[in-house]
């Protein structure tokens, strides 16, 4: 709910966090409900987002993000670049496989897709681009949850985990553990925790070979068992090392090895 006292800019940011996955259209008064802004204020901060771009009214009324607010969204350098580098790899991991292909980057406790290729013979997923994910859900999750900092890892570990299959692991030493292995072996493969008929293979990207974990790369494909996806962690690690020297070499060092606070130009 937004607090009394709040700035214009600050009624204007609460009125966007109000869209998600799963409230992706909205009515203006369930805008004005989940803001907690009166409906009168509601309907004026809609009318000036709405005026610039950044929102879109569809034909039964209800709102939802604009397309002015994605082209912005999309010059972000962080997303942009990785994208740039990224996509010529998990293009050619399409056209090899068939199977979906994920990117994904960390933001704090969760991650967000930032590109996936899928064909009408892919299986069906529940992400989508643009979309904020808990970590321990997915392949590519579990790859940037293994990497992040210390306190990350307890942030997510310490809070209780959504069940979403009889597959699902949620105890917290077992996850650890899990992701010591993902950090030993460098992948991970996800066996039916988001859906009980997918299993997931995903590897880290860094900046340049050596550098820190900027991304993540996964596949998902139709399957019953983690032996589903055995014959295709070659191909996305392969992929997944390729990025990351491309990335490094961005990031100004010709061969791909980078220090730990490299940044990319």
């Amino acid at each position: 709910m937004a607090r009394e006292g709040l700035t214009a800019g600050g009624k204007a940011l609460a009125v966007l966090s109000t869209f998600g996955r799963e409230h992706a259209q909205l009515t203006l008064s369930q805008i004005a409900r989940r803001t907690g802004l009166p409906l009168s204020t509601a309907h004026r901060i809609v009318a000036e987002l709405a005026a610039w771009g950044a929102l879109e009214r569809d034909d039964e009324g209800r709102w939802h993000i604009g397309l002015r607010l994605w082209e912005v969204g999309s010059l972000c350098p962080r997303g942009q670049i990785l994208r740039e580098v990224a996509l010529p790899y998990l293009q050619d991991l399409y056209e090899a496989t068939h199977e979906n292909i994920q990117l994904a980057v960390r933001e704090g406790t969760e991650l967000t897709f930032v590109e996936r290729i899928a064909g009408h013979r892919s299986v069906e997923l529940k992400t989508m681009v643009g979309t904020r994910f808990p970590l321990p859900s997915t392949g590519v999750g579990m790859v940037l949850l293994a990497f992040a900092p210390t306190d990350i890892r307890d942030a997510v570990l310490s809070q209780p985990l959504p069940r979403h299959t009889e597959f699902t692991v949620t105890d917290q030493r077992r996850l650890r553990a899990m992701l010591a292995s993902v950090r030993r072996h460098g992948y991970a493969v996800n066996d039916r925790q988001l859906s009980d008929h997918t299993v997931g293979l995903a590897a880290p990207v860094r900046i340049g070979a050596g550098g820190p974990v900027h991304a993540a790369i996964g596949i998902v494909v139709l399957g019953k068992t983690a032996s589903a996806v055995r014959h295709l962690r070659q191909p996305v690690v392969a992929a997944a090392a390729a990025i990351s020297v491309e990335l490094g070499r961005r990031a100004g060092t010709p061969s791909g090895v980078v220090a730990a606070d490299a940044t990319i130009r």
